[in-house]
Protein backbone atom coordinates (compact mmCIF):
# COMPACT_ATOMS: atom_id res chain seq x y z
CA UNK A 1 0.00 0.00 0.00
CA UNK A 2 1.46 3.35 -0.97
CA UNK A 3 1.60 6.24 1.47
CA UNK A 4 -0.83 8.17 -0.70
CA UNK A 5 -3.52 5.50 -0.37
CA UNK A 6 -3.45 5.46 3.46
CA UNK A 7 -6.53 7.19 4.80
CA UNK A 8 -5.96 9.91 7.35
CA UNK A 9 -9.39 9.51 8.96
CA UNK A 10 -9.19 9.06 12.70
CA UNK A 11 -10.39 5.81 14.18
CA UNK A 12 -13.28 6.06 16.61
CA UNK A 13 -11.98 3.14 18.65
CA UNK A 14 -12.39 4.04 22.32
CA UNK A 15 -15.06 6.67 21.56
CA UNK A 16 -18.78 6.84 22.12
CA UNK A 17 -21.27 7.10 19.30
CA UNK A 18 -24.38 8.95 20.41
CA UNK A 19 -27.54 8.43 18.36
CA UNK A 20 -29.14 11.63 17.09
CA UNK A 21 -32.77 12.07 16.04
CA UNK A 22 -31.51 11.92 12.41
CA UNK A 23 -30.69 8.21 12.81
CA UNK A 24 -33.42 6.32 11.00
CA UNK A 25 -32.99 3.00 12.85
CA UNK A 26 -35.30 2.87 15.91
CA UNK A 27 -33.16 0.09 17.47
CA UNK A 28 -30.60 2.75 18.31
CA UNK A 29 -32.89 5.62 19.36
CA UNK A 30 -31.31 7.21 22.45
CA UNK A 31 -28.38 4.82 22.19
CA UNK A 32 -24.81 5.23 23.39
CA UNK A 33 -22.37 2.86 21.73
CA UNK A 34 -18.82 2.23 22.91
CA UNK A 35 -16.62 1.67 19.86
CA UNK A 36 -14.36 -1.38 20.17
CA UNK A 37 -13.04 -1.37 16.60
CA UNK A 38 -13.09 1.06 13.70
CA UNK A 39 -11.01 0.75 10.57
CA UNK A 40 -11.42 1.18 6.83
CA UNK A 41 -12.84 -2.38 6.79
CA UNK A 42 -15.73 -1.59 9.15
CA UNK A 43 -16.59 -1.04 12.78
CA UNK A 44 -17.83 -2.85 15.88
CA UNK A 45 -19.39 -1.28 18.94
CA UNK A 46 -21.41 -2.19 22.02
CA UNK A 47 -24.48 -0.31 23.21
CA UNK A 48 -23.98 0.53 26.87
CA UNK A 49 -27.33 2.00 27.88
CA UNK A 50 -29.97 -0.53 26.87
CA UNK A 51 -30.43 -3.18 29.62
CA UNK A 52 -32.21 -6.41 28.82
CA UNK A 53 -34.83 -7.96 31.06
CA UNK A 54 -32.30 -10.43 32.43
CA UNK A 55 -29.65 -10.06 35.12
CA UNK A 56 -26.11 -11.34 35.03
CA UNK A 57 -27.04 -13.68 37.88
CA UNK A 58 -29.68 -15.32 35.69
CA UNK A 59 -27.16 -15.75 32.87
CA UNK A 60 -24.60 -17.23 35.27
CA UNK A 61 -27.22 -19.68 36.60
CA UNK A 62 -28.02 -20.74 33.01
CA UNK A 63 -24.30 -21.45 32.58
CA UNK A 64 -24.31 -23.58 35.77
CA UNK A 65 -22.25 -21.02 37.66
CA UNK A 66 -23.07 -19.97 41.20
CA UNK A 67 -24.34 -16.40 40.86
CA UNK A 68 -24.61 -15.77 44.63
CA UNK A 69 -26.72 -12.65 44.36
CA UNK A 70 -25.20 -11.08 41.23
CA UNK A 71 -27.84 -8.60 40.09
CA UNK A 72 -25.90 -6.54 37.53
CA UNK A 73 -27.84 -5.78 34.35
CA UNK A 74 -27.01 -7.38 31.03
CA UNK A 75 -27.18 -4.96 28.12
CA UNK A 76 -28.27 -5.35 24.54
CA UNK A 77 -24.96 -4.65 22.85
CA UNK A 78 -26.66 -4.43 19.47
CA UNK A 79 -28.73 -6.39 16.98
CA UNK A 80 -25.95 -8.59 15.56
CA UNK A 81 -25.32 -12.08 17.01
CA UNK A 82 -27.52 -11.48 20.04
CA UNK A 83 -26.54 -14.82 21.55
CA UNK A 84 -22.86 -13.82 21.70
CA UNK A 85 -21.56 -12.39 24.98
CA UNK A 86 -19.12 -9.54 25.49
CA UNK A 87 -17.62 -8.07 28.66
CA UNK A 88 -16.22 -4.54 28.64
CA UNK A 89 -14.05 -4.08 31.71
CA UNK A 90 -11.23 -2.16 33.31
CA UNK A 91 -7.68 -3.18 32.56
CA UNK A 92 -7.00 -4.78 35.95
CA UNK A 93 -6.46 -8.30 34.54
CA UNK A 94 -6.47 -10.41 31.36
CA UNK A 95 -8.51 -13.47 30.62
CA UNK A 96 -8.27 -16.12 27.93
CA UNK A 97 -9.72 -14.00 25.11
CA UNK A 98 -9.06 -10.36 26.04
CA UNK A 99 -8.30 -7.48 23.70
CA UNK A 100 -7.21 -4.03 24.85
CA UNK A 101 -9.32 -1.22 23.44
CA UNK A 102 -7.18 1.48 25.04
CA UNK A 103 -5.08 1.90 28.20
CA UNK A 104 -8.07 1.67 30.53
CA UNK A 105 -10.67 -0.54 28.80
CA UNK A 106 -10.54 -4.14 27.63
CA UNK A 107 -12.97 -6.45 25.89
CA UNK A 108 -13.22 -10.13 26.82
CA UNK A 109 -15.32 -12.75 25.06
CA UNK A 110 -14.26 -15.91 26.91
CA UNK A 111 -16.20 -17.72 29.61
CA UNK A 112 -13.39 -17.51 32.17
CA UNK A 113 -14.19 -13.87 32.97
CA UNK A 114 -17.76 -14.88 33.87
CA UNK A 115 -16.37 -17.60 36.14
CA UNK A 116 -14.19 -14.98 37.83
CA UNK A 117 -17.12 -12.56 38.20
CA UNK A 118 -19.28 -15.33 39.70
CA UNK A 119 -16.51 -16.04 42.24
CA UNK A 120 -16.13 -12.31 43.05
CA UNK A 121 -12.67 -12.41 41.45
CA UNK A 122 -13.54 -10.47 38.29
CA UNK A 123 -12.56 -6.97 37.25
CA UNK A 124 -13.49 -4.05 39.47
CA UNK A 125 -15.59 -2.44 36.73
CA UNK A 126 -17.40 -4.28 33.98
CA UNK A 127 -20.44 -4.26 31.70
CA UNK A 128 -21.86 -7.43 30.14
CA UNK A 129 -23.55 -7.32 26.73
CA UNK A 130 -25.30 -9.76 24.42
CA UNK A 131 -24.92 -8.91 20.74
CA UNK A 132 -23.10 -6.05 19.08
CA UNK A 133 -23.54 -3.25 16.59
CA UNK A 134 -21.59 -3.66 13.36
CA UNK A 135 -20.92 -1.63 10.25
CA UNK A 136 -19.46 -2.72 6.93
CA UNK A 137 -16.82 -0.85 4.98
CA UNK A 138 -17.78 2.83 4.68
CA UNK A 139 -21.20 2.35 6.32
CA UNK A 140 -20.42 4.15 9.58
CA UNK A 141 -18.70 6.99 7.72
CA UNK A 142 -21.86 7.48 5.62
CA UNK A 143 -24.02 7.54 8.76
CA UNK A 144 -21.67 10.06 10.38
CA UNK A 145 -21.83 12.24 7.27
CA UNK A 146 -25.64 12.22 7.45
CA UNK A 147 -25.56 13.41 11.09
CA UNK A 148 -26.94 10.12 12.42
CA UNK A 149 -24.31 9.99 15.18
CA UNK A 150 -22.36 12.35 17.39
CA UNK A 151 -18.99 11.24 18.74
CA UNK A 152 -17.25 11.75 22.05
CA UNK A 153 -14.00 10.35 23.44
CA UNK A 154 -14.98 7.73 26.01
CA UNK A 155 -13.76 7.87 29.57
CA UNK A 156 -13.89 5.12 32.20
CA UNK A 157 -16.09 7.27 34.46
CA UNK A 158 -18.74 7.72 31.76
CA UNK A 159 -18.53 4.04 30.81
CA UNK A 160 -18.41 2.37 34.22
CA UNK A 161 -19.41 4.89 36.90
CA UNK A 162 -22.34 6.71 35.27
CA UNK A 163 -25.66 4.89 35.79
CA UNK A 164 -27.03 3.51 32.51
CA UNK A 165 -30.11 5.74 32.81
CA UNK A 166 -27.86 8.81 32.71
CA UNK A 167 -25.22 7.79 30.13
CA UNK A 168 -26.97 9.36 27.12
CA UNK A 169 -27.42 12.76 28.76
CA UNK A 170 -24.00 12.62 30.47
CA UNK A 171 -22.18 11.95 27.19
CA UNK A 172 -24.13 14.72 25.44
CA UNK A 173 -23.27 17.07 28.30
CA UNK A 174 -19.59 16.12 28.02
CA UNK A 175 -19.56 17.37 24.42
CA UNK A 176 -21.69 20.41 25.19
CA UNK A 177 -24.87 19.33 23.40
CA UNK A 178 -28.29 20.13 24.85
CA UNK A 179 -30.70 17.28 24.10
CA UNK A 180 -33.52 19.80 23.76
CA UNK A 181 -31.68 21.43 20.85
CA UNK A 182 -31.67 18.22 18.81
CA UNK A 183 -34.76 17.73 16.70
CA UNK A 184 -35.93 15.07 14.31
CA UNK A 185 -36.59 17.55 11.53
CA UNK A 186 -34.57 20.27 9.92
CA UNK A 187 -36.18 23.66 10.12
CA UNK A 188 -35.89 26.39 7.51
CA UNK A 189 -35.94 30.10 8.30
Amino acid sequence: MSEQSIKTEQSLRGHFLIATPYLGDPQFHGGVIYMCEHSEDGALGLMVNRPLEVTLGEILNQLDMDSDGVTDPVYSGGPVQIERGFVLHDSSAHWQNTASIDDSVQLTTSRDILTAIAASEGPGHYLVMLGYAGWGEGQLEAELASNAWLTCPATPDLLFDTPWTQRYSAVLKRIGVDLNQLSETVGHA
